[in-house]
C-alpha cells in the first residue's frame, strides 16, 4: 500500500516541472526569437542504470519494478517562428535556416547567438540588442553605424540614406547534429563546436521573427498537467487517510 507514495509524490514533482516549462514558454510568447522548450521525465531505474553502467554499457540488473519518475532532460523546439512586418529600419529576421543564427558580444566578453532581431544603436554608436550586446558582422567584428537612418538588402548588408555601406550582419550556422544550448530566454551558447560564417542566407530588412510557441498547444498541456497534478494530490490525501486509520484502528487489533 505504501508503495503507491512513490508514485503519486513523484507524479507530482514531475507534473509540477513540466508545469515550469510550460509556463515559461507561455511567458516568452511575445519574445522575439524564443524556441519553445519541451520537458522529458523517464523512471528512477533508468537513471539509475545509467549511473551504475560502465563504459561498455552493460548494465546490473535492478529488478523489473520502478516506482518513481524523475525528471530527464528539456528538449529545445529550433524550428522557425512566424515573421512580423514590422518596417523599421533596424529590424532584421533570418529567412527559414533554423540552424542559422545572429551573434552578440555581451558586456561580460561572452559570444552569445540569437534569432531576435530587433536592434537599436547604443551609446557608443554601434547597433546591438538591447539587454545581450552588440551584433557582430561576419568576421566577428562589432558594427559601426552612429545613426539609424538607415536600409538593408536581403543579405544583412547595411547601407545609409546616401547608399554609403556601414557594414553587414553576421549570420552563424551551427552543425545541425550540435545545435546550440540556450542560455536564457531567446540566447543561445555554442554546444561545443563553435559555428560558421556563412554569406549565403537571406537576412530581410524591416522582419522580426517572432516566437515559435503554439500557445493552443500550451494552454492545452497546462489544463492536462494541472489536472494530473490535482488528481496526484487529491490521491495522495485518500492514502493518507487510509494509513491513518490502519494506524489507530487496526493497530489496536
Amino acid at each position: 500500500m505504501f508503495k503507491g507514495f512513490y508514485n503519486l509524490t513523484s507524479g507530482m514533482l514531475t507534473h509540477g516541472r513540466h508545469l515550469d516549462v510550460i509556463s515559461n514558454n507561455m511567458a516568452n510568447v511575445a519574445t522575439a526569437g524564443f524556441k519553445a522548450d519541451t520537458f522529458t521525465a523517464t523512471t528512477f531505474e533508468d537513471v539509475l542504470w545509467s549511473r551504475v553502467g560502465n563504459k561498455e554499457k552493460t548494465y546490473i540488473d535492478l529488478g523489473n519494478q520502478s516506482y518513481i519518475t524523475v525528471p530527464s532532460q528539456n528538449y529545445t523546439d529550433y524550428s522557425t517562428g512566424s515573421y512580423d512586418d514590422t518596417g523599421e529600419p533596424l529590424d532584421f529576421a533570418i529567412e527559414g535556416n533554423e540552424t542559422c543564427y545572429f551573434a552578440f558580444n555581451t558586456q561580460d566578453g561572452e559570444r552569445v547567438y540569437s534569432r531576435a532581431g530587433q536592434f537599436t544603436i547604443d551609446d557608443g554608436g554601434y547597433l546591438h540588442l538591447p539587454g545581450v550586446g552588440r551584433v557582430l558582422d561576419g568576421a566577428g567584428n562589432e558594427i559601426y553605424l552612429l545613426t539609424d537612418k538607415v536600409h538593408g538588402d536581403y543579405f544583412g548588408g547595411i547601407y545609409d540614406d546616401n547608399s554609403n555601406f556601414l557594414g553587414r550582419i553576421g549570420v552563424y550556422r551551427f552543425p545541425e547534429d550540435n545545435q546550440p544550448i540556450k542560455n536564457r530566454e531567446a540566447l543561445f551558447v555554442a554546444n561545443g563546436a563553435e559555428p560558421e560564417s556563412v554569406q549565403d542566407v537571406r537576412v530581410i530588412n524591416g522582419l522580426v521573427e517572432r516566437s515559435n510557441i503554439d500557445l493552443v498547444k500550451q494552454m492545452v498541456g497546462m489544463i492536462s498537467e494541472q489536472r494530473a497534478y490535482q488528481s496526484a494530490a487529491q490521491v495522495t490525501k485518500m492514502y493518507d487517510s487510509v494509513m491513518t486509520k490502519a494506524t489507530n484502528e487496526i493497530g489496536r487489533m
